[in-house]
């Protein structure tokens, strides 16, 4: 017996010397391993009986047959040939049974092969979405089809984004030059030629299609550009209607609805009667209304009653709400507010609208306010009251897709309930920006093509109006916040004190921050003031990446920028976790002779 252990232990302490390893080490590693491939050796031989897969369990087995000699690749030396033609095969057989693993996560062909298929993906719509996920199918190696009814680049390109920023810019132009005199030169009243302006607007907008949108870019990916009105057949067939009348079916593996939105117009009594604007139409328009009415106060009647203001009309806004751009925290959009009154910008805000009606060129719009009628007149009537899926056409009951009225229903990964149609943008009714369009065009191509589970990023939702100041967003809401019982400090910063802001005489604005009092953790933030769009995408970084407020008061910004006031702001984190007893026992330690500064006013800034 005696003889039999040592024998045992010689054998085992001999294990790995021939290698130039612990022998410790690897004799562990090989007798620890044994009842693991017994293990998996036996689930091998259960499930080739029963007729199940066996490459898990012979992948297991194969592993802990090896697993000592694995040791061996890291810490030894005259490792046996044949343990590397095994790991080979492992890793080999490792990659097949990941990929057939990934090929059956997702049953999205119900059952049908994936060879029956003309394409691999067909996209519905030739917006920000559809622009997005067309080009990401074709880099994946995806045989793509791209429909637009009518012109690529969608309502950012010809009806929204561009066309409207460069009107603002137009205006805002204007209203610098009759701000003349706070530069230190002479305020003059600008001459101001509107059918120049909007043909300089439309051709922007058409250099914008030039560089990114137009059909050419997208056929030189490989991707199959065609012009039509597309409708569903069933889940994997569409037909599309060309413009010469002709039908075409198409099939597909999968599909990504991108159809847009389009202005939204309450049934308002006698709006038939009316030749009223929406976005659509507004750009087109070759003469300056003298008087413009706007029945919306959200972002896109509050853009364009400034742009149209400075631009010389006279604007009148009607709300049905006491204050504008209701989803946006009220303390800095009372600051906007109070800049569009002093440009001119008149306002009817809690009035319901009981009626419209248009009279030799001029139209009426019927308010109530505190139960007081009264009728506001104007030339133009423009409708900003928001945006609807484009629903209609698409065939979504014959293909079984899930909708409301608010849009088609979708998961976090932007999935309908059929596993091989996706909505992506304004036709899933959910946020209708068109970074998030883009955003959620990613997380749709990457979950059906590479069966990546992503999921949209709601938690970092950004937005902004390009008014002037802008206002934008970033986070969860003060209001959220509150509603949720989240403890948090509020952290303002005014831009009076940015001296990028003072110079360029845009003083008027304040950062306002969400976050954690001791770890400085940024729960959200909200800006109003020139730069707020870039201000915020400073602090979504920072969020999507764990960056405290510490972090950014620690990082040096180039003075005197426009983002150092975001380095000032969360140096408010510094001061707001300062105190008159940490500083006593500064004083003490380095016997310093200074007064200690007033902590009283919990909101003082520095």
């Amino acid at each position: 017996m005696t003889e039999f252990l040592e024998m045992t232990k010689d054998w085992f302490l001999g294990l790995g010397e021939q290698y130039g390893v612990n022998p410790l080490i690897f004799g562990s590693i090989y007798v620890g391993a044994i009842p693991f491939f017994t293990v998996s050796l036996g689930w091998l031989v259960k499930n080739y009986r029963k007729g199940k897969s066996i490459v898990v369990p012979a992948l297991s087995t194969t592993f802990f047959f090896i697993s000592a000699y694995l040791y061996l690749i890291i810490a030894g030396k005259n490792v046996p040939w044949w343990v590397y033609g095994v790991v080979v095969l492992l890793v080999a057989g490792g990659a097949y049974s990941t990929i057939q693993k990934i090929r059956k996560r997702v049953d999205d062909t119900d059952g049908e092969s994936t060879g029956n298929f003309e394409f691999d993906s067909v996209v519905i719509g030739g917006g920000a979405a559809g622009l997005t996920a067309s080009g990401i199918c074709a880099n994946f190696g995806a045989k793509t089809m791209m429909i637009e009814r009518h012109r690529l680049g969608g309502d950012c390109t010809w009806t929204g984004c561009v066309p409207s920023k460069v009107l603002l810019k137009a205006g805002k132009v204007a209203q610098q030059v009759r701000d003349a005199g706070k530069y230190g030169l002479i305020d003059a009243e600008p001459e101001i030629d509107f059918k120049k302006v909007i043909t300089h607007v439309d051709k922007v907008r058409k250099e914008v299609y030039e560089d990114a949108d137009r059909p050419e870019i997208f056929e030189e990916m490989g991707i199959e550009v065609v012009e039509g009105e597309a409708s569903f057949l069933n889940a994997h067939t569409i037909e599309i209607k060309l413009p010469n009348g002709e039908k075409r079916k198409v099939t597909s593996r999968f599909f990504f609805i991108a159809a847009g939105g389009s202005a939204f117009v309450p049934p308002i009594d006698g709006i038939e009667s009316v030749d009223y604007l929406t976005n659509d139409s507004l750009f087109e328009v070759e003469d300056l209304p003298e008087e413009l009415l706007i029945i919306g106060g959200g972002p896109i009647g509050t853009e364009m009653s400034q742009a149209f203001t400075n631009l010389g009309s006279k604007v009148t806004v009607i709300d049905m709400a006491d204050k504008i751009m209701m989803n946006d925290d009220p303390e800095l959009t009372d600051i906007l507010f109070g800049e569009l009154k002093r440009q001119g910008v008149s306002y009817e805000l809690g009035a319901s609208v009981k009626s419209v009606s248009q009279n030799d060129g001029r139209v009426s719009v019927q308010i109530e306010i505190d139960g007081e009628e009264k009728t506001v007149t104007g030339d133009k009537l423009l409708m900003a009251t928001g945006r609807k899926p484009n629903l209609d056409g698409l065939g979504l009951n014959e293909a079984g897709i899930e909708y409301t009225k608010k849009g088609i229903t979708i998961n976090n990964s932007c999935r309908t309930n059929k596993k091989n149609i996706y909505a992506i943008g304004d036709i899933a009714g959910k946020y209708q920006f068109t970074h998030m369009s883009e955003h959620m065009a990613k997380v749709a191509t990457s979950r059906a093509m590479l069966k990546i589970p992503m999921k949209m990023d709601l938690k970092h939702i950004t937005w902004a109006t390009f008014t002037s100041p802008e206002v934008a967003h970033v986070g969860a809401t003060e209001k959220e916040l509150n509603e949720r019982g989240e403890k948090f400090e509020i952290y303002r910063f005014p831009y009076s004190k940015i001296d990028r802001a003072v110079t360029e005489g845009e003083s008027v604005g304040m950062i306002k921050i969400f976050g954690k009092k001791f770890s400085g953790k940024i729960l959200g933030a909200s800006v109003v003031g020139a730069h707020a769009g870039e201000f915020i995408s400073e602090y979504a970084v920072a969020m999507k990446n764990g960056v405290s407020l510490r972090n950014i008061a620690d990082t040096i910004h180039p003075y005197p920028s426009w983002g150092l006031g975001a380095r000032r702001a969360a140096d408010q984190w510094y001061i707001r976790n300062q105190s008159a007893g940490t500083v006593k026992w500064i004083k003490r330690i380095f016997g310093y002779k200074g007064e200690i500064p007033d902590y009283s006013d919990e909101d003082r800034v520095v």
